[in-house]
């Protein structure tokens, strides 16, 4: 190379350094730190103040919350778009055997063949306002964690409670966004008309299946649609024939282009919860305790699930959306499993915990407040990890066992029915009983006696050989009747699932639910059993609300040391509130020599399927345009292909299933739905180079509609123009 070449070279490099390559920090932004990151240096071209405008219109104003996740307005009819998993529930209580929906998918072509969504809700951000000082002023004399905490919790529900009786239209929430340190009031709307409009076949909407979750490349086509309504008055009405479609403030245009490699990105969602601001035991609790013991547990729900769920498809389809939700925890946890055994987060924390220890101790105004701030942490979680697995337990069992969960629930009707007046006492229960039936019918809609029974069963013998310490006192009942554990639980669940009636839908809903003396004269030994469990959670309770007050004065102290420690203001951990986090297009190594390209695209469906796994079946027709190259607009030039997924480095976490990914013009041009296995650790750290979330590309989602579904309709109302 001569030196004419190389000096170009040295500037073209120099070049790319300066303006191609940018780097991006960490954090799920509130919309109140919006305004104090540089976004437009970092790439976008609107203003700041059309992603987020407290006095007007923006595109905050196109999000919503959906069944615990987030979608975005795509019409101005109230079309929405996000994820085929968050619609999953919902498909699934539409479907029947004759009707199977949620394998063979489903298109309405006209309003009036959409389907109700059970279940689901839309709630938009309305406004924010910050109330830390109210929160915290209403405990600045108390000293008792527990109290102190019950205070917090109280002045919290007050605060929103004053908000909805200024304004019944909303409904408020305040959030805690720092532990013990800071706190917002959200208001919401919420619209409970929720409608399917088109939900692509299985084998597209969750190809892969379990083999590809949570890995890269992929090539699930992650997405469906719905519809909001409202009644004609334009207010929030339960399902109705007579509602009409939601017009929205403000819906995302849709960019058929879709993106290229480095372009900028950016993300409006509602992410669930993350601990990046937690100390070193935190995070050893985690890796040690929560999550294999979770992770174990499903996967032997999973097992039995799909076992029991064999023997027809009504079953099949009554257990699908909780083996669908387990296995996407278990290998959620197993993969944050090794990524914190990979990076040693535990050390790292460790080591800077040390390091904060230390800068306490040097400081003499700091080591007056915070000097037995390390030492009282470590304590206090020496205090909960010597009662884990009875904690861990008793946070399982009613999400377990269904009918444990049902007789929960009526055991707590029937207290409330007993604190009534006498003359009160069939008021109160024709007054509440519709809720009651509403709550239970969730529980029965994924309710199976025979995996009931299998599952019930591991929980009783888990709970048979916990230490001296951490008895359950309810299961002692049972097992110390004899010699031997498992002939005692055997025993006890043939004679108490032979005998309950609560297995029967059908009879609980008749004739138990019929009355209040109907209800109080029922009882039988697994309301007598819940009744136990719940007997000892209550006399464990002011323990744990001392020990959840400590932890909360504890982790504002910590943080707000930590922050003058390192000299820098935190951006809070998720907590489901409205965040946005921006990155770039980007493609990353996981390995030693590997490199991971940005997008996947339609011959990758078509190499993954020949090799058998019946995860990666496919719908024929997909090979068949594949092999025609019917592209139509939405091939990617470079690939000469249909981009299916693609790779950012943006910082999302659960929640931010169906966010809408957005370009630097504010066009929607993907579906967030996933990320990559070694990015499973973000709720606990984040790092550009293998913190990695997947898409699915608005161009794969654009072919399929159009080519396989014939959804044209659809891509019209969202001005897409073919």
């Amino acid at each position: 190379m001569n030196k004419k070449t190389l000096l170009i070279t040295l500037i073209l490099i120099g070049g790319f350094i300066q303006f191609g390559y940018n780097f991006r920090e960490e954090g799920m932004f509130p919309l109140s730190e919006i305004s104090k990151i540089d976004l437009k240096k970092a790439g976008l071209k609107i203003e700041v103040n059309e992603v987020y405008n407290p006095n007007g219109i923006s595109v905050v104003d196109a999000l919503v919350n959906v069944g615990g996740c987030t979608g975005s307005f795509v019409s101005n009819e109230g079309l929405i778009i996000t994820n085929h998993h968050c619609a999953f529930s919902a498909v699934q209580l539409a479907s029947t055997p004759e009707n199977d929906y949620l394998n063979n998918g489903f298109v309405a072509k006209t309003k009036e063949q959409e389907l109700e969504a059970k279940g689901l809700t839309c709630r938009i951000t309305d406004s924010y306002e910050d109330v830390s000082d109210k929160v915290l002023g209403a405990v600045a004399q108390i000293e008792d964690p527990a109290s102190r905490l019950q205070m917090i919790n109280n002045a919290m529900k007050n605060i929103a409670l004053e908000a909805e009786k200024n304004d019944p239209s909303i409904k408020a929430e305040v959030s805690e966004m720092f532990i013990g340190k800071s706190y917002v009031l959200f208001k919401y709307k919420t619209i409970l008309d929720v409608r399917l409009v088109y939900i692509p076949n299985r084998k597209i909407g969750e190809f892969g299946g379990e083999t590809d979750n949570w890995v890269w490349p992929r090539h699930t086509g992650d997405y469906s649609f719905m519809r909001a309504y409202v009644s004609k008055d334009g207010k929030p009405a339960k399902y109705s024939k007579d509602n009409i479609p939601y017009t929205p403030k403000k819906f995302l245009k849709v960019n058929p282009v879709g993106t290229t490699e480095e372009d900028f990105v950016f993300i409006l969602g509602y992410p669930g919860k993350t601990f990046r601001h937690r100390p070193a035991q935190f995070i050893a609790y985690q890796q040690k305790y929560l999550l294999p013991y979770t992770s174990e547990l499903y996967d032997f729900q999973n097992a039995t699930m799909e076992n029991v769920g064999k023997k027809d498809k009504a079953t099949e389809l009554k257990l699908a959306t909780r083996i669908k939700r387990n296995a996407n925890v278990m290998k959620n946890y197993r993969g944050k499993l090794k990524g914190l055994k990979d990076i040693d987060l535990v050390g790292q924390k460790t080591q800077e915990d040390a390091d904060l220890a230390q800068f306490i101790n040097n400081n003499l105004d700091i080591k007056a407040r915070y000097g037995n701030l390390m030492t009282d942490i470590d304590q206090l979680y020496k205090q909960i990890n010597g009662d884990v697995y009875r904690d861990m337990w008793f946070g399982q069992i009613y999400t377990s066992t269904s009918l444990l969960n049902v007789s929960k629930q009526i055991n707590a009707f029937k207290t409330e029915i007993e604190k009534q007046p006498s003359s009160q006492k069939e008021v109160f229960f024709n007054n509440n009983i519709d809720k009651l039936k509403q709550s239970i019918n969730v529980v029965y809609d994924a309710f199976d006696v025979d995996a009931d029974r299998r599952i019930f069963k591991k929980m009783m013998t888990d709970a048979a050989v916990l230490s001296s310490n951490q008895r359950i006192n309810a299961v002692d009942k049972i097992v110390n009747k004899g010699s031997s554990n498992e002939a005692m639980i055997n025993d006890y669940i043939n004679d108490t699932f032979g005998l309950t009636k609560l297995k029967d839908k059908n009879y609980v809903f008749n004739n138990l639910l019929k009355s209040a003396k109907a209800l109080n004269d029922y009882n039988d030994g697994l309301l007598l059993l819940e009744k136990d469990i719940a007997k000892q959670i209550a006399e464990l309770k002011p323990e744990k609300d001392r020990r959840e007050g400590v932890l909360n004065k504890l982790m504002g102290d910590y943080v707000n040391v930590k922050e003058k420690f390192l000299k820098k203001d935190f951006i809070p951990d998720a907590n489901s509130t409205l965040r946005l986090t921006y990155g770039y297009v980007r493609g990353y190594s996981p390995a030693d020599a590997s490199f991971m390209a940005p997008y996947t695209t339609i011959k990758g469906i078509l190499e993954k399927g020949a090799g058998g796994n019946p995860d990666f079946a496919y719908p024929n027709m997909i090979k068949t345009l594949w092999d025609q190259k019917d592209f139509g607009i939405f091939a990617k030039k470079e690939l000469n292909d249909v981009p299916v997924a693609f790779l950012y480095n943006m910082d999302t976490t659960g929640g931010n299933s169906g966010s809408p990914i957005m370009n630097a013009n504010g066009e929607l041009i993907g579906v967030n739905f996933d990320r990559a296995y070694g990015a499973t650790i973000n709720d606990y750290a984040w790092n550009e180079k293998y913190s990695r979330s997947i898409g699915v590309d608005i161009r794969y989602v654009l072919w399929v509609a159009s080519k396989i579904d014939k959804a044209d309709f659809l891509l019209a109302e969202m001005g897409v123009k073919l």
